[in-house]
């Protein structure tokens, strides 16, 4: 278990800090948020392969590319205010429309059917269908996310809840706590988004 090895250990604890210093950054909306959300999934990549957790450290390697693109659409969607005032963000957001949820959705359903059976038939993993779908959703989410949906709050509820119980299954305590943390956040993120950001629609 990788609460064994000491290097493994510390390896963990620093994905665990860098993914605390990820949520405060992602509740401003600042979009350096996504630099962090990078080094965090570099390091996660290796963590959760050594716990043979496949979709995981493949979602990871995934959250790492986008955390690119996800850094330069925020960076261009600044608007003219919040250039003038340090270059913040506005607290802006959209939402899902029936036709885009039920599009996503099935997009969701077959991303899931296809790393399931990856999972299932050409790996050791010992959590296939739990792990196929927190990485599932969270791809879908970390899109949400980098569109600025504010329904990728309550995807990221249920990615995390599920994810306390598989990383317990895999000795991941430390990262249970930060999974934990996540799910809080989530909710309040949620709120926070709906009270004080503005909702806008789309072009």
């Amino acid at each position: 278990m990788i609460e064994n090895d000491l290097f493994w250990m510390w390896l963990e604890y620093a994905g665990v800090i860098t993914g605390f210093i990820y949520l405060w950054l992602e509740i401003k909306q600042k979009p350096s948020m996504w630099l962090l959300g990078g080094i965090c999934s570099f390091l996660y990549v290796f963590i959760f392969a050594f716990s043979r957790i496949y979709a995981d450290m493949g979602f990871n390697i995934y959250n790492f590319v986008i955390s690119i693109y996800g850094f330069y659409q925020w960076r261009k969607s600044l608007s003219g205010d919040a250039k003038a005032e340090r270059k913040e963000s506005r607290l802006e957001y959209r939402r899902l429309n029936a036709r885009r949820f039920a599009a996503i959705s099935g997009v969701t359903l077959a991303i899931y059917v296809v790393i399931a059976a990856l999972l299932n038939y050409l790996t050791d993993s010992p959590i296939p269908f739990g792990d196929a779908f927190t990485t599932t959703l969270s791809i879908v989410a970390t899109w949400l996310l980098a569109k600025r949906y504010i329904e990728q709050w309550l995807f990221w509820v249920v990615v995390n809840l599920v994810s306390i119980y598989l990383y317990y299954l895999r000795g991941l305590y430390p990262t249970m706590v930060l999974y934990s943390v996540y799910a809080i956040v989530a909710f309040v993120g949620y709120a926070v988004w709906k009270k004080k950001g503005t909702y806008y629609e789309e072009a």
